[in-house]
């Protein structure tokens, strides 16, 4: 298995894409194009990340920083996609987490930001891909896209020492009527297979699942994204966030944060699924 070091030079090069800021209801509310460059100086010992931003009508805005080891907050997958954010949900503090996904030589990123309120404030999907590459972005995601049976590998690392996990996955998704999906969950092994079976209800680029004490919702996004979390955090419950790419039409990769009924952060899982059956 690669050292954490080596799954963050995964994502060496220089990513050319942009921010695009979203309200929680799928509003698009800013756009700025970026470019990251993320290289190996001092010998191969240091990872310099520079961030350079280009707001409308505004000067360009830079950033720099310097790694020699990986941060505590930030967990990396084989693949080289990563996490980071908030470990802990604490009652009158901003919530925050970050994703990254790699497919070839396309990166898709989301930052979802919680308000002191517990509620979820906005989004920031960016989208990239490396220098000198004309890797096509995906259509906006409709949930039409997603409808049919999807098996695939499930890998959960740990914020501690423990072992990862890798086990299978099995979602059917279903439309019921004009208004509402049908989704089956099953994963694990042996006799730790677990099924979760909801219902969503369809509200233009939002599916809800609100039949919990937690209500849920998934956001489509452009380029085949989507956000999953709750619309706001509540104590006392075990909740998940996650982004998912539908980066070819039958392939699709997820990266969840599990979260305790106390708040506190379990794990990260990568998700890598292939569509086996059309609805």
């Amino acid at each position: 298995m690669r050292s954490q070091w080596e799954c963050l030079l995964k994502n060496l090069g220089e990513w050319q894409g942009s921010f695009t800021q979203f309200s929680p209801d799928g509003e698009q509310l800013g756009d700025t194009p970026s470019i990251l460059n993320l290289e190996e100086v001092n010998n191969n010992q240091t990872v310099r990340l520079t961030l350079r931003r280009f707001p409308p009508n505004q000067p360009e805005k830079e950033q720099v920083l310097e790694f020699t080891d990986v941060e505590q907050n930030i967990m990396f997958c084989e693949t080289g996609a990563f996490s980071q954010g908030s470990t802990q949900w604490i009652a009158s503090s901003q919530f925050w987490a970050e994703f990254a996904l790699v497919e070839g030589d396309r990166r898709l990123r989301l930052v979802q930001m919680f308000n002191q309120a517990h509620q979820l404030s906005w989004l920031t999907l960016i989208r990239e891909k490396l220098a000198g590459t004309d890797a096509p972005e995906r259509p906006a995601l409709t949930w039409e896209q997603l409808l049919g049976e999807w098996q695939g590998e499930a890998v959960t690392i740990y914020p501690d020492s423990r072992s990862p996990e890798t086990y299978s996955t099995h979602l059917k998704l279903q439309q019921e009527d004009p208004h509402h999906l049908v989704q089956q969950l099953k994963f694990g092994t042996g006799t730790s297979v677990r099924t979760i079976t909801s219902t969503a209800r369809i509200d233009g680029s939002i599916l809800h699942f609100d039949q919990s004490t937690l209500p849920v919702q998934v956001l489509l996004l452009p380029d085949g994204a989507s956000s999953n979390c709750p619309r706001e955090v509540k104590p006392g419950h075990r909740f998940v966030l996650e982004i998912g790419w539908l980066y070819q039409p039958d392939h699709r990769q997820r990266l969840i944060r599990s979260y305790s009924d106390k708040g506190d952060f379990l794990s990260l899982t990568l998700v890598k699924e292939e569509r086996v059956k059309r609805f």
